[in-house]
Order: structure tokens, then sequence, then C-alpha cells
């Protein structure tokens, strides 16, 4: 379908009107087999992954337009789709990796290119990887997290030849080289267009391209369309099948599933789980379901300052939570239930797993009492806009429970754009938000979410020594393969979050994505976005 064709079906259904089937002429067939409609409800805010505030969408950008060294290989999933391997590592820009004792040496392929035909060599991977721990926020923790910490680490060696010397022994050094944030940048177009107050050219890259992956982007429209054009001379793996994407913005969830099912459109995660579930039923679109590794949809308090702060009002409001109502009215099943286990106490070393905590108003209320805020309080519950098909009726369920226990919750709607950096402020009093780890270990999510060392998505603002030390001690075991005490450093962590409860786990999502019959060569992956590059068209 020409894209012309497109935007005017889209238009004609946000009007309400039954557009006509749209048949393209057998000159355009080929074309249109060639060129993926993705749609969702929420856009990239920037191209950018180091970017500030960068939000998820805009690492579907950075995914297909960027490469890294090293990327995760294949399996398949219990229902026999494909899945990404988080124990196999395969190259990607580089072609050879050699593990030494105090280093790692990456040979890069001969022959590739940025996106504006520069050649890539160690000195482009070196200034990239300055870059990733330099810049601070998200990217600088993201490499940390792999002990990737200083740029006197980093060394080209040579035109084709990069080191890392190692810090420390981390088991998670290598595999964090395989996600999205230690991407390749083009090191002069950057040098190019920074400034004495921008020296990593910030701003350029939130809405330019600088990377030389499988895809570059063609038109960048903030808000509403992102369309990308294969690279040609891409040599970090297959060329991809599809040669066009373009990715719209359809704020209406209605529109986007009267566009699939129309076909109109080719695919798209974000549609309501009611819809997801009735799609499923009716088998006229392929609906893929996968359960998000490390992940969990949330309640968190701010544990820093006000009420919060009180371990026993946030258990209160554990029991306070109406979470089979959530389950049953919100995501009609397409999850997997985090509550109502026998207790609080870690049952092995899996995560995310079930807490003890149930919808008891009577206990919820003994213990506001025990509080010393019989009659509650009033505050404020936040969410993000763009995901407004389960976060707001999750929060109005929320807002009606917690009345029963005195506390009145206003409801506040941050748009998604701003979403991140709101959350990144870890100023909000009640929040709800989903976070995933992208490493599947236990110790990764708890570093990124209940470390109080600056841990950037710890959005309760928690500060615990004891919680840290069980934090640092199963990263340290893991590395050493103490098998003895990665256990009960694990299960320290988890029994802790469950009896101070910053943060309330609801569920763990499913990521739902619903294609045409003739989409094929989907793979989930763990930063939850499409990867355009194993899609093809029948």
């Amino acid at each position: 379908m020409r894209r012309r064709d497109f935007l005017k079906s889209t238009a004609a259904v946000t009007a309400g009107l039954a557009a006509p089937s749209i048949l393209p002429s057998s000159a355009s067939a080929q074309a249109r087999n060639e060129t993926l409609l993705a749609i969702s409800e929420n856009a990239p805010n920037s191209q950018d992954i180091h970017g500030v505030g960068a939000n998820r969408p805009a690492y579907e950008v950075s995914w297909n337009t960027y490469d890294r060294l090293m990327t995760y290989g294949v399996k398949k999933d219990s229902s026999g789709n494909d899945h990404y391997d988080f124990q196999k590592i395969e190259p990607e820009l580089a072609e050879d990796m050699n593990v030494g004792a105090n280093s790692i040496t990456f040979k890069l392929k001969r022959g590739a290119k940025f996106h504006d035909g520069t050649p890539i060599t160690a000195k482009d991977v070196k200034w990239s990887f300055d870059r990733a721990v330099t810049v601070g926020g998200f990217p600088t923790f993201q490499m940390k997290a792999g002990s990737l910490e200083k740029p006197e680490q980093f060394v080209a060696v040579d035109d084709l030849t990069f080191r890392i010397d190692l810090l420390r022994k981390d088991h998670m050094t290598i595999p964090d080289l395989a996600v999205p944030v230690p991407a390749i940048y083009n090191s002069e177009l950057c040098k190019k267009n920074a400034t004495a107050q921008d020296p990593w050219a910030m701003e350029f890259t939130k809405n330019n391209g600088a990377g030389g992956g499988a895809y570059r982007v063609s038109r960048w429209q903030p808000g509403t369309e992102v369309v990308y054009e294969r690279f040609d001379e891409w040599k970090g793996g297959p060329l991809p099948k599809l040669k066009r994407v373009i990715w719209r913005t359809i704020p209406s969830a209605g529109n986007r599933r009267a566009l699939l099912e129309r076909g109109d459109a080719d695919i798209s995660f974000d549609l309501p789980n009611k819809d997801f579930q009735e799609l499923r039923a009716a088998q006229k679109l392929t609906v893929i379901g996968t359960p998000v590794e490390n992940a969990l949809q949330y309640i968190g308090m701010n544990a820093k300052e006000g009420p919060f702060t009180n371990p026993k009002v946030r258990q209160a409001v554990a029991y306070a939570i109406p979470y089979q109502k959530i389950m049953e009215a919100v995501l009609f099943g397409q999850a997997i239930p985090m509550y109502g286990d026998k207790d609080n106490v870690a049952t092995g070393l899996e995560w995310p797993q079930k807490h003890g905590y149930t919808t008891d108003i009577a206990k919820a209320k003994a213990l506001m009492a025990e509080a010393g805020v019989p009659n509650g309080f009033e505050t404020t519950m936040s969410f993000d806009l763009g995901l407004a098909g389960v976060n707001e009726p999750l929060c109005i369920l929320v807002q009606e429970s917690l009345a029963q226990i005195g506390i009145k919750l206003t409801i506040n709607k941050v748009p998604g754009a701003n979403w991140r950096n709101e959350l990144l402020k870890k100023n909000m009093p009640l929040i709800t938000n989903t976070f995933g780890g992208w490493l599947n270990y236990p110790e990764y999510f708890f570093f990124w979410a209940y470390h109080g060392q600056n841990a950037v998505f710890n959005t309760m603002s928690y500060q615990n020594p004891k919680m840290d030390a069980f934090i640092d001690a199963a990263r340290t075991a893991g590395a050493n393969a103490d098998k003895a005490a990665y256990e009960a450093a694990v299960k320290g962590f988890v029994d802790l979050s469950f009896e101070e409860v910053p943060r309330i786990p609801l569920y763990q999502p499913l990521l739902n994505v619903a294609m045409q019959k003739g989409i094929t060569g989907y793979r989930y992956w763990f930063h939850r976005q499409l990867d355009y590059r194993q899609l093809s068209k029948a």
C-alpha cells in the first residue's frame, strides 16, 4: 500500500467512515511486500538512547539504526515462537571477541560503514563508549551495570581492533555489550555538531541519525511518524528483507484495531488487553503474547518524604490494592499475577515471584492506625498517559480502593513524551509503572530498581544499606560462581523488598503483538520493541 493510501485510510477511520478496501496494483504489490506499516499509541521522543529522558519507543529507533559490537542469539519459546537467547552472545559489528584474564579484545568487521559512507573504526567505538560512561543518567548507569565505568578502560588499538580493560570480574560485562546503550556513533559527524555546551552532540543526535545500523531514518516527524529505509551496505548481519518501515502514531486504540483488522496496517503492540483477547479468539490476525522477562508492573511509593516513609503505611497500601479486579477488569487475564503467595518469603531464585499481600481492607486499616494515620491523608497518583489503556483504569480502581482506608487520591496524567523525565525526578508520591531489567538476572533488576546509590529506576527513592549489601553480594557471588552466597544474597533482597514494600508488584506483563498473517520472523526482545531486521511479509 502506498503511503498516501495509508494516510487516507487512517484519516477515514479517524473520522469514523467506512473507507473502501485498498487493492494495490500488481506494480505496487511488490513494494508493499517490502514495506512494513507499524502503528502504536506512543511515539519515540528521541533518536538517541543516550539522550536525557529518551523513552522506550526511542529504544526502537536506536536498536534498528545503530550497531553494537555484540548481539544475542535466538531460541524458540514454549509456544514455538522466536525469542532472543540471553545465554548466547553473537557478533554484530565485531567479527571476533577474545576474552582474556584482564581484558576483552574485539576485531571489527572489514568494510563496515556509517550511513553517510564513513568507514567505522575502533576510534568510533572508543568515542561511543567514552560518551556512554560520561554523559550521566541512564546510559552511564547501564554501562556501570556491567562494570564499564571509565574512558581509560577503552582502547582503540588500531583501526579494526578495540580493547576493553576490565576493572573487576563481572559476569554481566559481556551481556551488557549487547543491550541498546553501547551503540556505535559516527564520532566525526558528532564532533562536527558538538558545541562547548554540548560536547557529545546530544542535541544533534536527538533529531538526527549518526549510526550505521541496518536501517536509517529517512523521515522524522516527532509524535506522528518515523520512516526508515534499509541501509543496503550494512555488515552487521544478513540484509533485512524489508526495504522500508513506516511507524505511525495513532492515539486512538479503536482506530489502531480497525486499521489492523482491515489490513491497512501490518503490526502493533499497543492495543488494550481486551482487544488482544478478542483478536486472539477471532484468529484473523496472528497474536503472540510473551511474558516479559525480569519485568513487573508495580505501584511505587516515595520512601524519602511524605506519608510513605513509614513502612506500615506502605504495607497498608499493599493490603488495600484491588489485585483481582485489576486482573479481570483491566488486563482481561493478559498478565501473570504477582500477589497472593502463602507468605512474604522468597520461594527461589527466579524473578519475578509472588509476594504474600492480598486485598484485605481490615488489615490495611489496622496498619494505618498503627502508623498513626487512622483517618488517612490526601496524595497524588501519577501515570504515563502514553500507556493510558492500562494505566488509567488501573489508577481508578486503586483510587476507589484506597478511599476505603482514608487515602484520597488525585490522579495525575503525565504526557508520554514527558513521563521519563518526570519519573527520574523521583519526587512523585505515588505512581504506577512498568520496569523490566534488560539482563535476565534478579540482581540486575534489583540493582536498577532498589539500590540506594543513585539507581536510575529506584523511582521510590528507597534507601536501605542492608538492601544495597544484598545486591552487591549477589553480583560478586555471581561473578565468582559462589552458588551458596549467591542464593543467600538473592533471597535476602527479595525478602526485604516484600517486607518493606517500597514498590508493590502487581503482575508480570505480557508483551502482546498483533500482526497480519503474512508477517513472519517476529522475535521477542528484552527491550520490548520491534526489531525490523528479522521481519518479512508475504
